[in-house]
């Protein structure tokens, strides 16, 4: 059988910048369901909302008070239900990210925790005693500053440990209360229609339970990541991981046609074993094109690694952009990012797609004093800002691209060729980068061997990628140019008749010269063999 979540694509939104329907300079849930017709014509199969969750947004909703209810700013719970309501109205799944490894230090329980040592939940976090030297018990880092990943307590008298800001204390799992509690927050959710999680930082949860120190990072450099200077052997996929992984598996098997999708960034031989033996991850987050270089021959070599490294019935996903990773656009540059969204659109597996993505647009210069993310905040001057891929949604040309009313102050800054690039115009385009990518998503849901075929590649010449994609008698031959020259593909003699199906290009002149094809400089090609 398949599922949904294999053959569908899915489109995620980062709610506090999609579209504010109350004047607010920030997106809610009402902005969310107004614009549902869109997404609908667009094509995807499900939404993937990132935290909406009550929060004092330290990291932006990434420190949760509250894991059952909505923040005042994007709605209430009955807007949340009305969302989900409306989307499945629309045959569009809604997933929400669940954020296990830990909450706000508002959050009530965290409140008791640190009241005292003798409080119900005095083991809910993850408390321990100084080091003989009275500093923190073991080495480990922030992923945000690179400092230490404890905080002295004066009221316990011990340090809390944080894997991100001092406001994100870890939950500890090992408890079998938080681990009952946390797995019914998932059954609230589950039971009010929502089709699965998006889970964050999946891999990061369990940790040594003998807390030993991480070895030194030989290849770190001064100007590097602070938070990469250690090792991270004993506070980031450790072997528990996978039970912690069948335990979430447990409560969403539990219910019909859900999933979960697992932010796990690690290479491929590490990730592929977050699917077990088909009882843990249904997708473990790939997001290994956004650290390969973009050359034909290492993405086909990745696909091919990723390919041959899966285990039996497991079902692969792609990732090119997401609230994390600069824009696709900006990475590759726009003339590339057509062949990108045909790449991610059309390899084997289920494509997630950033918002914005679909438009082409790309990382937003942000003005020091409008600076939100504490990553740059904490770490100025190294890159790792993650406002500039965040800004509003280019909805059409009036001021603020649609996104909120022109007389407030967005959140972030909108970015400056909003006029020039923005649904409303690009809809009405017929060489946009959105209608070719509407067109895209519908010839990938008409055909299966698109969305459930087989993969194999099938070979090029240096800097193209050309891959064959099969069901049953139906095949589809896709061809990517990754230069900035005219590349000629030799079809091989196997292959048979082919039809032109779908260019990144217009006008779509393209003819089939005997048994070669000829592609322009940054053109991506679909291609049907045709029936004996």
């Amino acid at each position: 059988m398949t599922h949904w979540w294999q053959k569908g694509i899915v489109y995620q939104i980062y709610p506090r910048s999609f579209q504010d329907t109350n004047g607010d300079g920030i997106g809610d849930l009402h902005g969310i369901i107004q614009r549902l017709g869109y997404l609908h014509w667009l094509g995807i199969d499900a939404i993937w909302i990132s935290p909406m969750y009550p929060s004092p947004m330290a990291d932006f909703g990434y420190d949760i008070s509250d894991y059952t209810d909505v923040h005042p700013m994007f709605g209430t719970l009955a807007d949340m239900d009305e969302l989900i309501t409306a989307a499945h109205q629309r045959n569009i799944k809604v997933l929400l990210d669940f954020v296990p490894g830990h909450t706000s230090n508002q959050h009530p329980w965290f409140l008791e925790s640190r009241s005292s040592r003798d409080n119900p939940k005095h083991d809910w976090y993850i408390w321990r005693d100084p080091a003989p030297d009275g500093g923190p018990p073991n080495n480990w880092l922030s992923r945000f500053d690179g400092k230490s990943g404890w905080t002295w307590d004066k009221n316990r008298e011990q340090y809390y440990l944080h894997s991100f800001l001092a406001e994100q204390p870890d939950l500890n799992w090992r408890n079998p209360q938080v681990r009952e509690t946390m797995l019914n927050v998932m059954r609230f959710w589950l039971d009010r229609g929502l089709d699965g999680f998006r889970v964050d930082v999946v891999y990061r949860v369990m940790k040594d339970p003998q807390l030993r120190d991480n070895p030194p990072n030989p290849d770190w450099r001064e100007g590097m990541d602070p938070g990469h200077r250690l090792i991270e052997k004993y506070n980031k996929n450790t072997p528990d991981a996978h039970e912690f992984n069948r335990w979430l598996r447990a409560v969403t098997d539990e219910y019909d046609g859900r999933v979960l999708i697992g932010e796990i960034n690690l290479p491929l031989p590490a990730l592929v074993k977050h699917h077990g033996q088909n009882d843990e991850i249904h997708l473990p987050q790939n997001i290994n094109l956004h650290d390969t270089t973009w050359e034909a021959e290492k993405i086909r070599a990745l696909v091919e690694q990723y390919e041959a490294l899966l285990p039996e019935g497991a079902w692969p996903n792609w990732v090119l952009g997401n609230h994390d990773q600069h824009r696709v656009a900006t990475r590759i540059g726009q003339d590339q990012a057509r062949v990108a969204m045909m790449l991610l659109l059309t390899l084997r597996g289920t494509p997630i797609n950033y918002y914005g993505d679909e438009l082409g647009m790309h990382d937003v210069a942000i003005p020091p004093e409008k600076i939100q993310d504490p990553w740059e905040i904490y770490s100025p001057g190294l890159g790792l800002g993650r406002d500039p891929e965040r800004t509003p949604m280019q909805w059409d040309d009036t001021p603020n691209a649609g996104f909120c009313p022109p007389d407030v102050e967005p959140w972030l800054p909108v970015a400056d060729d909003y006029a020039q690039n923005n649904v409303a115009l690009a809809r009405s385009r017929p060489d946009s980068m959105l209608t070719f990518t509407q067109k895209l998503i519908g010839l990938r849901r008409a055909a299966p061997a698109l969305h459930i075929g087989e993969y194999r590649s099938l070979s090029a010449p240096l800097g193209l990628f050309a891959y064959l994609r099969a069901y049953g008698a139906e095949r589809y031959v896709v061809v990517l140019n990754f230069t900035n020259r005219e590349q000629v593909w030799p079809i091989p003699d196997e292959i048979g008749r082919l039809e032109i199906g779908l260019t990144t290009h217009l006008p779509n002149d393209k003819e089939i010269e005997g048994q070669q094809l000829s592609l322009h400089q940054n053109e991506g090609v679909v291609l049907k063999v045709a029936e004996a």
